[in-house]
């Protein structure tokens, strides 16, 4: 069995563990689980540390529990949040815990064809026809005030400048949390809880719940909050989050994330989002110092988590469709991008509209770069241009005299027009 504890640590992926975690490890097959939150129908980069606890702990020969909180996001967890966050309805919830499922079966190995096969739960199934009073019967009674309010996630949200202080409902959330490792103690034998290092004050509520009502032992640990070398935050755009599903972030703009890390930032994430060992993450470390230009950290980053994340294929597209703007590509590697590639690889670039009955009729390349988009300032300035040969549609270099019609359609709907390297333009069907 390989030494999970070990493995993090050299990684930097732990923060604060529970004294004889590494000992029940390694003394037998172990149950643990994270919890996932399903404020959206898909997981964004934010989770992606989890979810790679998770790969480590199933590789290390434990058994994974992803825990999915249909009842805990009902509630809002305090950690880490200056205000309440909104509350979500059941038909949200099931929807948020259907795209979570999803998003996590890419990841580990769900299958129950091997022995530590991972099962995924959702707390909402033995909360549900639970009352209050039993609540406070069972659980509450077990855990103090006095033990809730010195937890940090407590704290400061009472003693922050803020009028709405600290609701109820929030308040118990690490008595609701402590109750989810209760329950998965005595019908899963799950010995561990795994969480960012803002969950420590809710896992031991867990551990201390366990000890007091199940006499039992209990383990945690955590691994820190990912931060940017620049004070930005990690995993968030100028566009919003980057997501694990191509239908909200494409596997290009996911790719584009992490090859635009800086050294400093890659660096870190070799260690934390890729799989490699430690002797090969050392070389690529030592051969980057020396050849800084030629970002091999970054790249090596970005391809191994674009892989694992979306496979192969969407790499390899990637990877093909970031030389587009910077390499030496052609119109039919233009046509074998899917619209939203093209979209993404172009984004920002300036567009016009023209119908498609006109292209089906032929439009002059002189016309086309001028009346009908206004890229260039006149035709002077467009036969200049297509003299000194600085002219190209999609990507390949043009001549005057050239009618465009629908054949040079890209997705059936742009032609890109380019004036030497940098300056692009968009035509775009008019729908």
């Amino acid at each position: 069995m390989k030494n999970f504890v070990k493995e993090l640590n050299w990684r930097g992926l732990i923060h604060d563990i529970m004294p004889g975690t590494e000992e029940q490890l390694l003394k037998e097959q172990t149950s643990a689980y994270i919890g996932f939150d399903p404020t959206s129908d898909s997981l964004h980069i934010g989770s992606l540390v989890q979810i790679i606890l998770l790969m480590h702990f199933q590789k290390s020969g434990h058994k994974p529990i992803a825990l999915v909180g249909g009842a805990t996001g009902m509630i809002g967890d305090p950690s880490g949040k200056s205000t309440e966050r909104n509350l979500l309805d059941e038909a949200t919830l099931n929807k948020n815990i259907a795209g979570v499922k999803r998003t996590l079966e890419r990841f580990i190995d769900f299958s129950g064809s091997i022995s530590n096969s991972a099962e995924l739960v959702n707390n909402y199934d033995w909360m549900k026809n639970l009352s209050f009073l039993e609540f406070a019967r069972d659980i509450g009674k077990h855990i103090t005030v006095n033990y809730m309010m010195a937890k940090d996630s407590v704290k400061n949200r009472i003693n922050a400048d803020s009028k709405e202080g600290m609701s109820f409902t929030e308040f118990t959330y690490q008595l609701v949390q402590g109750f989810d490792f209760l329950h998965l103690y005595n019908h899963k034998n799950c010995k561990l809880q795994i969480g960012g290092s803002d969950q420590w004050g809710n896992i031991t509520t867990g551990t201390e719940l366990i000890r007091r009502k199940a006499q039992g032992k209990a383990y945690a640990l955590t691994s820190p909050l990912i931060t940017k070398a620049d004070g930005t935050k990690f995993g968030k755009t100028e566009g919003g989050n980057i997501w694990l599903d191509a239908n909200r972030t494409s596997p290009y703009k996911y790719y584009q994330y992490w090859l635009n890390a800086s050294d400093i930032d890659a660096e870190n994430y070799i260690k934390i989002f890729t799989f490699l060992d430690e002797e090969t993450i050392n070389s690529l470390i030592e051969d980057h110092k020396q050849t800084p230009h030629l970002r091999i950290l970054q790249k090596k980053v970005a391809e191994e988590v674009t892989m694992m994340t979306h496979g192969k294929e969407a790499f390899e597209n990637a990877v093909k469709a970031s030389s587009i703007l910077f390499g030496k590509s052609t119109a039919k590697d233009l046509k074998n991008l899917d619209e939203q590639t093209f979209l993404d690889v172009f984004e920002g670039v300036p567009q016009a509209e023209i119908s498609r009955d006109e292209l089906e009729n032929g439009v002059e390349i002189i016309d086309a770069l001028n009346e009908k988009s206004g890229f260039l300032k006149s035709n002077g300035e467009a036969r200049r241009a297509l003299k000194e040969n600085s002219i190209s549609i999609n990507k390949e270099k043009v001549k005057d005299g050239l009618v465009l019609n629908n054949n040079d359609l890209i997705a059936d709907k742009y032609i890109l027009l380019q004036r030497g390297k940098r300056n692009y333009f968009l035509l775009k069907i008019k729908t």
